[in-house]
């Protein structure tokens, strides 16, 4: 008996943030404000997406495998989710199984009430915490590392609710942006470093907390500012009270946010996301001129760098390339033949852009290098006379720890091969990435302070800005994951 496969689209050569977050407080739409609020966030994952609302001291909570606009569209779902006050997260996880007991957000009754968050980030010494919590009786229900933090919450000897979280948020690791609901309250907290995003909304006199500004436009909600690096947020009937758990420290907000993860139309860190990419493009027009005729975007993440090469470097733009938007997560593929055309499910060459030209192709980066192999593959039986690639980020040489889905580093090809090795495998005339201090510069800075950097910037240099307790208790280190199950 033959048997139909599945190939995901997940295994395609790019990154993928693990989570967005989103929470509102006292507005009796907050559910329906909450879906399309994650409905905005997509961008930040897509395997699994939820909702918990409360209603007085009631809380409900869906939560499903797949998109938020196949489970949270129907007016059934909404009205189950009762109540004026609600948080959400979509999702992606690294390795493993979905599974559905570790898609927040997260929920336990505790003895000082119910408790639900959800969690863009990654724990770095979750693994540490979680064999601690068990050998004092914890019984954990999910492998997900948010699921520490409710243990060490609920375990916490302090008295009140807030009191608890800032105990438990002070004995972690690594990098989150977390929303959490209780019965009173919608909280919001960043990490000392203020690694993943954050900010506040104001809808209608209804506060937001959310992972970026996108999702506040989808609402017609205003943007208030960000939550601060190392801050805590307490959203009640009185307003908003400021809390400082951590010692402070300078920032060193994820890089990469600019470069690819946060949706263009987003503003994070104080930039606009659009102009950073744009800005990154003409930086790479400066520093890597390439001979040639067009400049052509892989779409669409290199879209907006492509336009910034192209104004830098007074060439032509054109959409060379065109992307399939209608591609899912899966496609049935009967035979191996059609496996192999991969890209070309989500790509295709507009050969009468291309034919006879020299083309620059600008993509946002490089990750195993299959993706760009077959990309310069496609443009050159479109008819280009020469392909010249342009990347706008440094090389991708270090795997992430802070809630984003990278290989680990053996299979990171800028790790293993240096530039013309690399320019000979994808097959192009000629490669080049901006430099470090070119994206800096991009984001405003000068340049990269190597005392003090400015931005998380681990997966180009290897420096990585905390404590990586659970990856230096394993040798060989696994990239840390959402669904990596301890033992």
């Amino acid at each position: 008996m033959s048997t139909t496969r599945l190939y995901d689209i997940r295994e395609d050569d790019r990154f993928h943030d693990e989570c967005g977050v989103f929470g509102v407080h006292r507005n009796g739409g907050a559910a329906a404000l909450t879906a399309l609020g994650l409905h905005a966030l997509q961008h930040r994952g897509q395997e699994a997406a939820g909702i918990v609302s409360c209603n007085g001291g009631t809380f409900h909570a869906e939560r499903h495998m797949g998109l938020v606009s196949d489970n949270f569209t129907s007016a059934d779902v909404i009205q189950r989710l009762k109540g004026d006050c609600a948080i959400g997260h979509n999702r992606y996880s690294t390795t493993g199984e979905p599974a559905l007991h570790n898609v927040q957000p997260l929920f336990a009754e505790t003895a000082v009430g119910g408790f639900a968050v959800a969690h863009n980030g990654n724990i770095t010494n979750a693994r540490k915490l979680r064999s601690s919590l068990r050998e004092t009786g914890s019984i954990f229900q999910s492998t997900s590392d948010t699921e520490v933090l409710l243990h060490l919450l609920a375990t916490s000897p302090k008295s009140s609710m807030i009191e608890r979280f800032v105990d438990a948020v002070r004995q972690i690791e690594g990098a989150f942006a977390l929303v959490a609901l209780t019965r009173s309250m919608l909280i919001g907290c960043r990490d000392a470093l203020g690694i993943r995003p954050l900010v506040i909304g104001d809808f209608e006199g209804s506060f937001i907390l959310t992972s970026e500004t996108c999702a506040l436009d989808i609402i017609g909600a205003r943007y208030v500012r960000d939550v601060e690096p190392g801050e805590m947020v307490i959203i009640t009937e009185s307003g908003i009270e400021s809390l400082r758990p951590f010692p402070d420290t300078a920032s060193r907000f994820c890089l990469f946010e600019y470069v690819y993860f946060a949706r263009p139309d987003s503003a994070v860190g104080g930039l606009d996301v659009y102009d950073v990419r744009k800005a990154i493009g003409a930086e790479l027009a400066r520093e890597a001129p390439a001979p040639a005729d067009v400049v052509i975007p892989v779409p669409d993440s290199g879209t907006p760098a492509a336009i910034g090469y192209a104004e830098g470097s007074a060439l032509p733009f054109d959409l060379g390339i065109i992307r399939n938007h209608y591609v899912g997560r899966t496609f049935i593929e009967p035979t191996d033949q059609i496996r192999h055309m991969g890209v070309k499910l989500k790509h295709n060459a507009n050969r009468a852009v291309i034919a006879g030209k020299r083309v620059v192709l600008v993509d946002d980066s490089i990750v195993r290098g299959t993706t760009s192999l077959k990309i310069v593959q496609m443009v050159r039986e479109a008819g280009a006379t020469e392909v010249h690639m342009r990347i706008a980020s440094p090389p991708t040489r270090d795997s992430c720890f802070y809630g984003v889905n990278t290989p680990e580093k053996s299979k990171l090809i800028a790790s293993r091969m240096d530039l013309d090795a690399l320019s000979r495998y994808i097959r192009v005339d000629s490669l080049a990435f901006i430099s470090i201090d070119g994206l800096y510069r991009a984001a405003g800075e000068q340049s990269r302070d190597p005392a003090k950097p400015q931005y998380c910037d681990a997966c180009f240099t290897g420096e990585y800005p905390t404590t990586l307790t659970d990856r230096a208790a394993v040798k060989p280190a696994p990239q840390l994951s959402f669904l990596e199950p301890s033992h």
